[in-house]
């Protein structure tokens, strides 16, 4: 049976599609957006997340290590990098999970059995099974026997993707998913890659490509202050919109929230700069420049 990686299940979940659902964040992304809340969903290798402020300094995990990669310090756990083989071994008995490991392999029949426990939500809000990540399309063959799998079983399919993925795959998909969740960040491509790591000239191709095709689909955009808010994008971001075929399309005004620091310390990383936060205003003034297209705004969703 197909397996996968993921890093979370988010039971309840209301802001990934319609009504209420089980969203599969799958682990691994081809985009390295600076901005990213989900910083752990980037790598395809499975890692360690430690929270000093939850440790205790109980040496539980300096003994439990194999590799001798856990040291005691008077900031607490250290881990060596090189001597890390990512076992596992130091999160097994954490007494207060301040050490815990990001990802794990998981089959469809796992997926499936638990989104089936949530079918009376589905059914009274008309929710369903959101794949997310990180990036699904990462994973073709796991993301598409997930999708195939629960269609089976009458349930409804959402796909969260940046677009940036084999157009053959991202078209195969849409046969088993009734709605899209398309994110756009910017239409100059330069500057895409400046934030993200690769330029969009792939993404812009397969959204026309994906709207060709009928696919229902929202367009969610992360909105984040003096990056991708200036009316230049907004404009051409919705001339781009304007001209897609198929049903009119909703976006979604995502606005950038700084979440993201406490996790790449978790991570070992070295945080990131923070970015502005948009505003109302910000956020009043690009909606009135996608109504002005004749596009629907929402905050979120």
């Amino acid at each position: 049976m197909q397996s996968g990686l993921i890093f979370d299940i988010k039971k309840y979940a209301i802001n990934d599609g319609p009504g209420i659902r089980v969203t599969i964040f799958f682990k691994g992304c081809p985009l390295k957006c600076f901005w990213c809340h989900n910083p752990e969903s980037i790598s395809t290798r499975i890692q360690k997340m430690y929270n000093a402020a939850k440790c205790i300094r109980c040496g539980w995990c300096v003994e439990a290590c194999p590799y001798g990669a856990c040291s005691m310090t008077s900031d607490g756990v250290a881990t060596i990098r090189d001597l890390c083989r990512g076992c596992g071994k130091c999160a097994e008995g954490c007494p207060t999970v301040a050490t815990e490991m990001s990802g794990r392999t998981i089959g469809v029949d796992e997926v499936v059995a638990i989104v089936e426990k949530e079918r009376a939500f589905f059914d009274q809000s008309n929710g369903g099974v959101t794949l997310s990540g990180g990036e699904p399309l990462y994973q073709p063959e796991f993301a598409l026997a997930v999708l195939k799998a629960c269609g089976q079983r009458g349930i409804h399919r959402v796909v969260d993707t940046s677009g940036f993925a084999k157009t053959e795959v991202l078209l195969e998909v849409a046969k088993e998913t009734e709605l899209f969740l398309f994110d756009m960040k910017m239409i100059d491509s330069e500057k895409h890659k400046q934030w993200t790591g690769v330029r969009n000239d792939l993404i812009l191709h397969n959204l026309k490509e994906l709207a060709a095709t009928g696919a229902a689909m929202n367009i969610r955009i992360p909105l984040i202050k003096g990056v991708n808010d200036d009316d230049e994008n907004i404009e051409q971001t919705a001339v781009v919109i304007s001209s897609l075929e198929g049903p009119s399309k909703v976006v979604n005004l995502l606005p950038y929230h700084n979440i993201m620091a406490n996790k790449h310390i978790r991570l070992g990383n070295t945080p990131a700069a923070a970015l502005d936060e948009p505003g109302p205003i910000d956020l009043d003034r690009v909606a009135a420049i996608f109504h002005h297209f004749d596009i629907q705004t929402q905050v979120g969703g």
